[in-house]
């Protein structure tokens, strides 16, 4: 038969940890990493809040459609969306506010011939802008 010898674990040497200097270079070096990915997953999220403006945008010109197929009229603001006339209401309250929380803006008549306008303002709610701040109306498809 076979003996089998146990051995026994080293003792760690005194010095086998981490110094508080390199504690604290690991933790500013994590938080650069977690500021620099934190601000990008934030322009991330914005991205699809802007989207989602374009996508209720065709939502409320499709309220509208429906409005005047159910009145025989357009409406002469977006409260109208939200009364009982005929086949409506064909929106909610919170259907008349973008993901930013602006107010769409509806013109009737539209510009170039069109029987309306909507436009979505972007993030920052003002004409204009480029990226989140970017407009979008309903004539972009």
């Amino acid at each position: 038969m076979t003996t089998r010898t146990l051995r026994r674990a080293r003792p760690l040497p005194r010095n086998a940890g981490f110094t508080l200097m390199e504690m604290i270079a690991v933790i500013v070096l994590l938080g650069i990493v977690i500021a620099i990915v934190g601000g990008n997953v934030m322009d991330i999220f914005g991205g699809g809040k802007w989207q989602a403006g374009t996508v209720a945008v065709e939502k409320l010109e499709n309220a509208v459609n429906q409005y005047q197929m159910g009145t025989g009229k357009y409406p002469d603001s977006l409260q109208d969306l939200l009364k009982k006339e005929g086949m409506c209401p064909c929106a909610k309250e919170a259907d008349l506010k973008d993901p930013f929380g602006h107010a769409y803006v509806y013109k009737k008549p539209g510009d170039a011939g069109r029987d309306f306008d909507l436009v979505f303002l972007g993030k920052d709610g003002k004409a204009g802008g480029e990226g989140q701040d970017k407009d979008y109306g309903s004539w972009e498809k």
